[in-house]
């Protein structure tokens, strides 16, 4: 995560501390490609808005620098920045029309009214919100809002926009159409998004890259199959997406797999970190991972269980079933033709291969140690 001199957005050993002492911001370090739509995800208070604000102007930071193409932006006033801003509660001016609030970026920079028309109407069709321009806030939906706070963030085509949980206030089939909408605004126009959100599926759907952070720092960066599929720390294993954490103790570690003694069963798993033999460790598993299995030679780990819970979601069954040590694996079963049925108090056989599970350093799991 060190900077780049070649990104288009640097933060170069940023530090925020708001009491003086301790640090909401510790030492980020983080480079941006021109284009690029990088995710900042996290949980409440884990430093990614406050790291926003900071980019924005909004904020000033204790500690470090912030460039963007080069330029030190960091004692610079946000109007001053060339950056475009869309917030969750939309921050539309209630008392002007739609038209009015699209322009108002525009007027601010004094530029020619037959100029500003233009590109208001652009920017209104561009959004399919061109027959509402006479309209006030009030008199639009949730979504519609969402739509022309983008617009008027979009209108002076600056080189960089921000969004902080801009969908946040939408219900789930807006908001999962509104992500398409951004996704495709932004590769459509080239533009470099840094957005922030708490929603997972929000992040991996919408991200060339996601950093995850964590009490202040970034505990990993990369793209949003990696972040998924290849967690390098067991909080970002915790936090990105469902899954199971399996406690116990490596008992042998060969190249890039070792065994990991779980009560009387051993799992084997990729090793994740400088783990060696006699170490705690927590094997993180999908639970679309894991199988209901007739044939325990069918894959590299079998393991037996019972079956505690099964609910029915429609297009899967959930089942969590416990093992013989008392811990408790949840599985993911598509609804499709063939599949093993199961029922609570059966007696099952759970199958995953070895890259499916991946033994991380016990300590930052939630609820461990």
């Amino acid at each position: 995560m060190n900077t780049d001199t070649r990104a288009f957005v640097n933060f170069h050993e940023v530090q925020k501390s708001y009491d003086g002492s301790s640090l909401v911001v510790k030492s980020l370090s983080l480079a941006i490609s021109k284009g690029e739509f990088l995710t900042m995800l996290g949980p409440s208070g884990s430093g990614k808005t406050t790291s926003l604000m900071m980019l924005a102007g909004f904020e000033r930071p204790t500690g470090g620098k912030i460039t963007v193409a080069g330029r030190d932006l960091t004692n610079l006033p946000p109007h001053r920045r060339d950056i475009g801003m869309v917030f969750q509660n939309y921050a539309l001016f209630p008392h002007m029309t739609i038209e009015e609030n699209v322009a108002f970026p525009l007027a601010a920079r004094k530029l020619p009214k037959p100029e500003i028309a233009t590109r208001v109407k652009g920017a209104l069709d561009r959004i399919r919100m061109g027959a509402f321009a006479h309209r006030r806030p009030a008199q639009l939906s949730g979504g519609q809002q969402q739509r022309v706070a983008l617009a008027r963030a979009l209108v002076f085509e600056p080189s960089l926009v921000l969004m902080d949980e801009p969908l946040g206030a939408l219900d789930k089939q807006l908001r999962e159409h509104m992500q398409m909408e951004i996704k495709h605004l932004h590769e459509e126009l080239g533009l470099t998004v840094v957005y922030v959100t708490h929603d997972q599926d929000e992040a991996l759907a919408m991200s060339d890259r996601v950093a995850v952070f964590n009490n202040g720092i970034i505990e990993q960066v990369g793209p949003a199959r990696a972040i998924y599929e290849s967690p390098e720390t067991a909080f970002v294993s915790s936090f990105v997406g469902e899954n199971n954490h399996l406690s116990g103790v490596v008992s042998s570690v060969a190249g890039d797999l070792c065994t990991v003694t779980i009560g009387e069963v051993n799992i084997v798993c990729l090793a994740v970190g400088s783990l060696k033999s006699g170490d705690q460790a927590v094997v993180s598993l999908r639970p679309e991972r894991v199988s209901l299995v007739h044939d325990s030679d069918v894959y590299a780990n079998s393991v037996k269980a019972f079956a505690k819970e099964v609910v029915y979601f429609g297009d899967h069954l959930r089942l969590s079933c416990q093992l013989e040590d008392g811990q408790t694996v949840t599985m993911k079963q598509p609804n499709r033709g063939g599949i093993l049925q199961t029922s609570v108090g059966q007696n099952v056989l759970l199958g995953w291969q070895a890259t499916d599970a991946r033994a991380l350093p016990f300590e930052g799991v939630p609820g461990n140690g």
